[in-house]
């Protein structure tokens, strides 16, 4: 026979019994509040990022059916750091939990654009520039795929120096 609670209906087992994931038990309860926390600091990151992109793009703005530089500069820069980013909190010191999704998806996600980026193309293909679109999406394609494995073998370096530099102190 279920015990209940002022005709609250029958009493279940304790929040601990099923581990902690059941609907209202403590351990989904904290996972609720965990994804919060991350999407809260995706959110925070994103902001950040986007009104970084946002400010370089006013300080050096593209003109209609021109090369877009600073995109492209943009999403290569965000491509180096994201290499850098991952290899040094996989391969190096220990990370907040909280870190990789405020730095990796949110600063970086909304720094970087693939948005703007196609839209740089639609926009050169508009304005019969095929050769320019072509040299962009091939340009940006390489620099960020050279910013990634330049920026994860630089700091892989770095940290075999440094792990070397350590060991023989």
């Amino acid at each position: 026979m279920n015990p209940t609670l002022a005709g609250a209906g029958p009493v279940g087992p304790p929040c601990w019994a099923d581990g902690g994931t059941a609907p209202g038990s403590l351990g989904a309860m904290k996972g609720a509040v965990r994804e919060a926390e991350i999407l809260a600091v995706v959110a925070l990151g994103g902001v950040l990022g986007a009104e970084a992109r946002y400010g370089l793009g006013l300080l050096w703005p593209t003109p209609v059916a021109s090369f877009p530089w600073t995109t492209l500069l943009v999403n290569a820069l965000g491509c180096l750091v994201i290499g850098v980013f991952l290899v040094a909190i996989t391969e190096g010191r220990p990370a907040h939990r909280l870190l990789r999704p405020f730095f990796g998806t949110g600063v970086l996600g909304g720094f970087t654009t693939f948005s703007t980026y196609c839209l740089d193309l639609h926009r050169l293909f508009e304005a019969h520039q095929p050769g320019l679109a072509v040299g962009y999406l091939a340009g940006t394609l390489a620099a960020a795929l050279g910013a990634v494995g330049l920026g994860a073998a630089g700091t892989r370096r770095l940290l075999a120096v440094r792990r070397a530099g350590g060991a023989a102190a």
